[in-house]
């Protein structure tokens, strides 16, 4: 079984221009964390020491970290950022959910209010949705020119190497779950009252383009996973599974980008509280 965030990391990453089929990429993943305890003892540790982390990088400000959740519905975008970053405090950890852009934004690129949500230096920033939307929903329902569309793909990686250049980290994850799992998934949220509040009809909309997705996705990995900004295709159809795996490499991360404390440019022992 794998076991270290260095082999997990290896086991799940999309190497930089390579094919990236979905149909051959397991959704369950066994040797990754085979037993539920396991998994959920390790991201506990693993999201204390990401609080700890976060805290360094705060007191630093002179880095940033951007982690991007992208999947499909009912993939567990949520569920991820509870599970793994419910340890940090408020302070330099900041979610944005990107929906259905607003007439201002539509009135600007399509980059502008995506730019203007990435992580200032210091902070940890996450992306429930992301600037991908405008090469997966909007490629798939036709929202914008195929031309368009087409030419997104390297501004996208441009994007990000600016943002990388500029002294942000960036994390990017595919929780990628079984058409199966989907089913049960949305079944359950009109199955069960306190979650029907998530059911949205257009979800039926969307699982019926389900290949049209899977090809939309496709394209985004083998396009858009660079050195820079690789992606990392997250097996999800356990919570407890996905939650221990995108911990762990979040953890990883940090500590290869090993923030510190600044040291004071005064003495302590020159004061004294009284």
């Amino acid at each position: 079984m794998i076991k270290t965030a260095t082999e997990i990391d290896a086991a799940v990453l999309i190497e930089p221009g390579a094919p990236s089929p979905l149909k051959q990429r397991d959704t369950v993943c066994d040797h990754l964390f085979s037993k539920r305890e396991e998994a959920e003892a390790s991201v506990a540790e693993d999201s204390k020491a990401v609080d700890k982390l976060q805290e360094r990088l705060w007191a630093e400000r002179k880095r940033a970290l951007l982690v991007v959740l992208q999947g499909i519905d009912t993939s567990g975008k949520d569920g991820t950022v509870r599970g793994v970053f419910n340890q940090c405090g408020p302070l330099g950890v900041e979610v944005t959910a990107f929906g259905r852009p607003s007439e201002q934004e539509l009135a600007h690129d399509y980059l502008w209010r995506v730019h203007g949500a990435t992580p200032a230096k210091g902070m940890i920033g996450v992306f429930n949705r992301s600037h991908y939307e405008d090469v997966l929903v909007v490629k798939v329902r036709k929202l914008a020119p195929a031309a368009a569309i087409e030419q997104r793909y390297e501004q996208i990686n441009a994007f990000e190497k600016h943002l990388c250049e500029n002294g942000v980290t960036l994390l990017k994850f595919m929780l990628h779950i079984s058409r199966d799992e989907q089913r049960q998934r949305l079944q359950e949220r009109l199955d069960q009252p306190d979650k029907n509040w998530k059911f949205n009809p257009a979800d039926l909309e969307d699982r019926a383009l389900w290949d049209e997705y899977e090809a939309a996705y496709e394209a985004m990995l083998s396009r858009c996973s660079t050195a820079h900004a690789p992606w990392r295709v997250i097996p999800a159809d356990k919570k407890w599974r996905r939650n221990a795996l995108v911990a762990a490499i979040v953890r990883k991360t940090l500590e290869e980008m090993a923030p510190a404390y600044p040291k004071p440019d005064w003495r302590p022992s020159d004061f004294r509280v009284v």
